[in-house]
């Protein structure tokens, strides 16, 4: 059995690294370490390799599902915990570990709180080693197993827009109804859903991606400046593809994402759908999802969610191959690249088969 050792430092480390792998998604440095820093509050979060549990033992995954830039948006650590709490009701059968759906500021710690409270551990086998806008791309490929019966739970909102919701189905038609409750509940939920063996996990997931987010999020906040960026290049083993000032920025929330543009210099043009699908410059695409892009504050390194880029802003961006993440099956699913086109009108699937 392989436990990682964790620490209030390695939140920090985590969250940030996160907030890279996030790729202009995954939730929000603030949020991250607040979560994190409450896990050990309440109790001491386990962190665990895969190689710790059976094949035949039952995880759990675990995320917010919504728009980050929504205005309303209304979940707490307790919802995290409450929606642990219903599927597991739901499904009657022993959770043996916790895992995120994904890597990002605020999700790497996906489980964590929720680790701290039950004890059941979280497993270094996200779902994908990288942030991604839709709940396909992050259920392990379960989209193509036409028996598969997605459990889902899901709570968030306040006041009146509060909702608990319990739901089972196929993956595509759950994950809509859950995404579509997100707007009403204010804009993002927390989510527990699709159980899984650790078996199909390790056919699927993304192991060791939050110790890759830990080992990055170390390199940028043991450096400052342009020499923090240039750490996470070299670890990443990506380069930074352009550098200049905010010159136009569009962001419409929509369906439950949030979706735009951005120029820089008059010249580099990114596309986001919460997270960075392309960057281009006059017809040269530079990057395209699944491969990892990044904006980054140009003078301080901090990470830049999408939902939080302003004109004027000086920032730096990064592109890292997909070659070089640990990413999951979904990542080559071309049915599930295939919707981007359609999200943000360029062409995605011959830039990446």
């Amino acid at each position: 059995m392989s436990k990682i050792i964790i620490d209030e430092k390695t939140v920090e480390y985590a969250v940030y690294g996160g907030a890279i792998l996030g790729g202009g998604g995954g939730g929000w440095i603030e949020d991250g370490l607040q979560i994190g820093k409450l896990a050990f509050e309440v109790g001491q979060p386990e962190l665990i390799t895969i190689d710790s549990l059976k094949d035949e033992d039952l995880l759990v995954t675990v995320s917010l599902v919504g728009a980050p830039a929504a205005k309303d948006k209304y979940v707490k650590p307790i919802h995290y915990a409450k929606a642990l709490e219903i599927l597991t009701q739901r499904v009657g059968k022993n959770i043996k570990g916790i895992i995120t759906n994904e890597n990002g500021a605020g999700t790497t710690v996906n489980g964590w709180f929720q680790s701290a409270v039950t004890g059941i551990p979280v497993v270094d086998i996200p779902c994908n080693g990288r942030a991604h806008p839709t709940g396909s791309m992050g259920s392990m490929n379960l989209s193509e197993q036409t028996d598969y019966i997605s459990y889902q739970a899901a709570v968030g909102g306040k006041g009146p827009d509060y909702m608990e919701i319990s739901l089972a189905g196929s993956l595509d038609k759950v994950s809509t109804v859950v995404r579509k409750a997100s707007i009403e509940a204010g804009g993002l939920l927390a989510v527990a859903r699709n159980p899984v063996t650790v078996a199909y996990a390790k056919q699927n997931g993304a192991a060791g991606a939050i110790q890759q987010a830990v080992a990055v999020g170390e390199a940028l906040l043991s450096n400052k400046g342009e020499a923090a960026i240039a750490a996470v290049v070299n670890k990443l083993g990506g380069k930074v593809v352009a550098e200049g000032t905010v010159t136009d920025f569009v962001l419409e929330t929509t369906g439950g994402f949030d979706v735009g543009t951005i120029t820089i210099n008059n010249s580099y043009e990114l596309t986001f759908w919460n997270e960075y699908m392309t960057i281009e410059k006059n017809g040269d695409r530079f990057g395209t999802f699944p491969d990892l892009i990044m904006t980054l504050d140009a003078k301080t390194a901090k990470p830049i969610v999408s939902a939080a880029i302003e004109k004027g802003q000086n920032i730096t961006v990064i592109s890292v191959p997909k070659e070089k993440l640990i990413l999951s099956t979904t990542m080559s699913n071309e049915k599930l690249m295939k919707p981007i086109e359609g999200i943000i009108h360029k062409s995605i699937i011959p830039y990446i088969y």
